[in-house]
């Protein structure tokens, strides 16, 4: 089993295409019933993401074998409500959802500022539903978001093709590191740059820290960024509480300029109260702690 996240997702345009038909032509109830087929296949033949996930549940949070088995089924069939929904959402059907804005005060209150700003969240929820939350701004235009392009192109130019997107600037990671020239140019015209601080790819630079009691690597650019920049921080998560319902939770982040370190352990504190209020909504589907060469 691979213990580094290799910024792969899996999935085909067919697949896709039937989950939009059934979205558009039949209805979300539709689309979430074929989940139960899908969910119980990628527990079966997605082996490598089911016995990290096993691992996640069973060593991390202790839960029993027999509840940590059902867990995995779960967190795959939510995990793909989270998409069907951002499919929905995108669609023209975002009024058939409701949600909480949670904190979106002090995002407004940034943009007020003029200063740039950076929001850490990480694969809790639907990160990428917050585009959506974000279009509610005034300033919408002054957000971007720090992406690896995880889409096989195929699916990604399909989905282009049939949904709305936000009007938020995409900042893509890049193997020659161009992309930190473009947050520093992103933050120096005072624009909010979102990033993800909790996948570790190979060969990366890192930072170690302790997550629900086992220390494991992070990341270190979101924090080294985020520290060293006089900038305000935000942690924000998107969450799903009910089949139509979701949360947008937003929280300052205490920054000593210069403390990566201290920044990572304040960013640990706030994904594992997250994970422990929705453990099934922590979609980070690889050997996070490298437990199995260990």
């Amino acid at each position: 089993m691979a213990a580094e996240w290799k910024g792969k997702s899996r999935g085909t345009v067919l697949g896709y295409k039937i989950f939009i038909f059934c979205i558009k032509k039949l209805g979300l109830r539709s689309a979430y019933f074929i989940l139960y087929f899908v969910a119980a296949y990628f527990c079966l033949f997605a082996m490598d993401s089911t016995i990290a996930t096993y691992y996640y549940f069973h060593k991390r949070l202790n839960y029993s074998k027999f509840k940590s088995i059902v867990s995995i089924y779960r967190s795959y069939f939510v995990f793909g409500q989270t998409i069907i929904d951002k499919i929905a959402i995108s669609s023209g059907l975002k009024s058939k959802f409701t949600y909480d804005y949670d904190g979106v005060d002090r995002i407004k209150e940034i943009l007020k500022q003029k200063k740039g700003g950076i929001l850490i969240s990480g694969h809790m929820g639907n990160f990428e539903i917050a585009q959506h939350f974000f279009g509610e701004l005034e300033e919408n235009e002054c957000i971007s978001l720090l992406t690896t392009n995880v889409e096989h192109t195929a699916i990604k130019d399909y989905l282009d093709s049939v949904t709305k997107k936000p009007n938020i600037k995409i900042i893509l990671i890049k193997e020659d590191l161009s992309h930190i020239f473009e947050i520093n140019a992103a933050l120096a015209r005072n624009e909010i740059v979102c990033i993800t601080g909790d996948r570790y790819i190979k060969d990366s630079k890192y930072l170690k820290e302790e997550l629900l009691g086992k220390e494991t690597k992070f990341p270190a650019g979101p924090f080294l960024i985020s520290s060293r920049l006089q900038v305000p921080v935000l942690f924000v998560y998107v969450l799903k509480e009910t089949r139509k319902h979701y949360h947008l939770y937003a929280r300052t982040a205490e920054v000593n300029h210069g403390d990566a370190k201290a920044l990572l352990k304040e960013y640990t504190q706030s994904l594992e109260w997250m994970i422990k209020k929705h453990p099934l909504q922590w979609f980070n589907y690889f050997d996070f702690w490298d437990a199995n060469n260990k």
